[in-house]
């Protein structure tokens, strides 16, 4: 049995179109694409020139691995008030530049970096 070519190659995130999402072989310089399919909702996660790294099977990519930490911006979120930490609710909704929806403390305010744990999509501190 001949074993299969399977490679990781650390990558950088271009842009996303009607074909797929392109990455940069950060090794060769080559686009890779893959299918919006293949990376479901870890869309959310991708932001421009985030380094991943792509799963290549016999020289074609089939899968990503994101960093175990991203940064993204607050776009959207409401304003903390104090009554609210009395109530047990220390948390608030935030929409971020991607469009993913995560609970943030009460700090936080729009416009803001985050770090997001990308297994958990769970906010993981200030950036």
């Amino acid at each position: 049995l001949k074993e299969p070519d399977l490679v990781m190659v650390p990558a950088s995130f271009q842009f996303a179109d009607g074909t797929g999402l392109h990455f940069m072989d950060l090794e060769s310089y080559d686009t890779l694409t893959l299918q919006e399919d293949v990376v479901g909702d870890d869309r959310l996660l991708l932001t421009d020139n985030l380094e991943v790294q792509i799963q290549k099977f016999n020289g074609n990519p089939i899968g990503m691995q994101l960093p175990v930490i991203v940064e993204l911006t607050v776009a959207e979120t409401e304003m903390g008030s104090r009554g609210d930490t009395a109530s047990g609710s220390v948390t608030k909704a935030a929409k971020l530049d991607t469009g993913l929806e995560v609970r943030v403390p009460l700090f936080v305010n729009e416009g803001e970096k985050v770090r997001i744990h990308t297994e958990t999509r769970e906010f993981a501190g200030r950036a």
